[in-house]
């Protein structure tokens, strides 16, 4: 399975073996994103049962400041989308069609993002970041994404199961305290290992 890639974009998001990348419209102010790759996707061959949770303690993180013109809390979902050189950000529903990312946490710079974050959302300033966002996609256990084809203007989409995709899965179980895709049920074929924050998504190719 291929891995998720983000864009820098004119507001910038960035995702697990994706970059986004933008600049600023008619400002000093230069949103921006930075692909995130420590947050590993792998297939399953040989898995095991492990406890499944809903709540994933690994995306309360802390608002730890910053300033970004979107005005987001912790547990917040947002929409990104648009193209390489002018991206969108704005709010969403939770777990509904337009939600593509969930806020866990909030930092003065996207370096102080954990290691394996899915996006980091930032603006600079004169070439100084002011404030990031960094998210997880917005995975719904049953529910089904459509990661894209790889490419730069691609950004996860929630689809239903039954349509086609370029990369649909489907996710099977999110796993609290674990780091590896073989802790996984025989019902998933590849995941997304979480090292730092310690969860796996375990998700199925369909």
């Amino acid at each position: 399975m291929s891995g998720i890639v983000g864009r820098l974009c004119t507001a910038l998001i960035a995702t697990s073996a994706i970059a986004i990348f933008a600049t600023g419209c008619g400002s000093d102010v230069e949103p921006k994103a930075i692909a995130e790759s420590s947050s590993t996707v792998a297939d399953s061959t040989t898995m095991s049962a492990s406890t499944t949770t809903s709540k994933i303690d690994g995306q309360e993180g802390t608002d730890a400041g910053g300033d970004v013109d979107i005005d987001v809390n912790i547990g917040d979902c947002v929409k990104i989308g648009g193209t390489t050189n002018d991206a969108e950000i704005d709010h969403a529903v939770c777990g509904s069609d337009e939600s593509n990312y969930k806020v866990v946490a909030k930092a003065p710079t996207s370096d102080e993002c954990a290691s394996d974050i899915d996006q980091t959302y930032y603006e600079t300033l004169l070439g100084q970041e002011q404030g990031a966002v960094c998210l997880d996609i917005d995975w719904v256990v049953g529910g089904c994404m459509d990661l894209g084809p790889g490419g730069l203007d691609d950004e996860p989409a929630r689809i239903d199961c039954a349509d086609s995709g370029s990369d649909v899965v489907q996710v099977i179980e999110i796993l609290q305290g674990s780091t590896s895709i073989e802790d996984c049920g025989s019902e998933a074929d590849s995941g997304f290992e979480h090292a730092e924050r310690k969860f796996t998504v375990c998700t199925a190719t369909l």
